[in-house]
């Protein structure tokens, strides 16, 4: 023999020819052999389901005899009640009308009651008249493929589960904290007044900004008569968050209000709240204490004057900003923290209010705001003056209203608690007398 281009072709060698020959053999195996021992399942039927021929393959996944099943079963004997029921509602119908079918899912009977998952595609032989003659079925054993869409669905279902397990605990996590809040803020709502009195001839006006709504504030104020004519108010901050911190807020807001009704005195009232903190808190080596300022408001003379004294154990300083546009601290130096010893120093301070002053009281989450890039720097005592100097002479509302302003401005700078509380005189005598604004 001859390669293309005229040239003879090369000698096989022992070994090609040697590979050449098995490989002959192996494809001389005969048709009925590659029939009864293909990979998979194959049988033949006469129109009406009995099976006229059937492969060893698929006789041995079922575990049946030949002589059991051909020209005695139908192929719907073969397959389990959900099978049958399949056949003869989409399998049968379809094959009628189409002539073929394609991997369709189903499930066979073992011999023994076991179920085996196959996938079945099936075609209609016909005629040379194009008569229906015989149906011819291939049969693919599914079980590792439904085992592994089975273990899919597991995975799935697992997945869902847990997810819808993760929803409720989210939804069930924010339903707590929504309770958290509602009785945080309830009994907050407890620790200061719900409202300040209408005090005769005075504005007042109040702001409270808690830092965290997971969290009870340490922030408490308080404004109510006492004998005569004379206002009692004080402001102040606890240390420490939570429990402990409203624990304490309740004991010091009673304690002044029982002392300041038994003595009205300023310093009297601070006093005696030092010696009850002192005595409730140091003895068991975890010691309490508070900022305080407390003061007393007193009618004299005509045209609104009043006369304001103040006390002070470690409070910011009151400020008070004027008709005429000044703004000043009302020094109270040398208080000491309440609480903290006994017989802690307290510092007093006295002033006079005319229509149009109105005197701000504090506490440190004002002055203590982080400003500035990078949340470093306090806002401070000097910045509080300057911003009260623009916005005096001011109404008590107006007052509040702009500090406010200015505590939202600070964003995330501010990280405490605080409490605004504001009276004054007014600069034209309402027809009421008082207006009280609650903020």
């Amino acid at each position: 023999m001859c390669r293309t281009g005229g040239g003879p072709e090369p000698a096989e060698t022992g070994d090609e020819a040697s590979t050449d020959a098995a490989f002959t053999a192996l494809l001389e195996d005969s048709a009925e052999d590659l029939y009864e021992s293909a990979p998979c399942g194959y049988l033949s039927t006469m129109m009406d389901g009995t099976i006229a021929k059937i492969n060893t393959t698929l006789l041995e996944w079922l575990g049946l005899g030949r002589e059991a099943v051909v020209g005695r079963k139908h192929f719907t004997d073969l397959l389990t009640i959900g099978g049958k029921l399949y056949h003869e509602t989409h399998f049968a119908p379809l094959l009628r009308m189409q002539g073929e079918l394609r991997g369709i899912a189903l499930e066979m009977r073992r011999q023994g009651g076991g179920r085996l998952p196959v996938l079945v595609s099936a075609v209609v032989k016909h005629g040379t008249e194009g008569e229906p003659l015989l149906i011819r079925i291939t049969v693919f054993d599914a079980s590792d493929r439904r085992a592994y869409e089975r273990e899919l669905l597991r995975r799935r279902e697992e997945a869902e589960r847990a997810r819808a397990e993760a929803d409720e605990a989210r939804r069930q996590a924010e339903a707590d904290r929504a309770r958290l809040a509602d009785a945080l803020a309830v009994l907050q709502r407890s620790l200061v007044p719900d409202s300040l009195p209408a005090v005769p001839g005075l504005e007042t006006a109040v702001h409270y900004h808690t830092a965290s709504p997971d969290q009870l504030g340490g922030d408490f104020y308080d404004l109510f008569p006492v004998v005569g004519d004379r206002w009692v108010f004080f402001l102040g901050d606890v240390c420490g968050k939570g429990p402990e911190a409203a624990s304490l807020t309740s004991l010091t807001r009673y304690t002044l209000r029982a002392a300041a009704h038994h003595d009205p005195d300023p310093a009297s009232a601070l006093a005696t709240l030092n010696a009850v903190l002192h005595e409730r808190y140091t003895g068991d080596g975890n010691p309490r204490y508070c900022t305080c300022i407390v003061g007393i408001i007193e009618p004299v003379g005509e045209h609104g004057r009043t006369v304001v004294r103040l006390a002070s154990g470690g409070h910011p300083p009151a400020l008070v900003l004027r008709s005429d546009g000044r703004a000043e601290y009302l020094p109270t130096p040398g208080g000491l923290l309440i609480g903290v010893v006994p017989g802690a120093p307290i510092g007093t301070a006295e002033t006079v209010l005319g229509p149009g002053d109105t005197v701000v009281l504090y506490t440190d989450g004002l002055t203590e705001a982080r400003t500035g890039p990078g949340r470093n720097d306090l806002y401070g005592e000097d910045a509080l003056h300057a911003f009260a100097t623009d916005h005096a002479p001011g109404a008590p509302h107006e007052v509040i209203t702009a500090l406010t302003g200015l505590l939202e401005s600070f964003g995330d700078g501010l990280d405490d608690d605080t409490a605004l509380l504001a009276l004054g005189v007014p600069a034209v005598p309402s027809s009421t007398g008082t207006v009280t604004s609650h903020t």
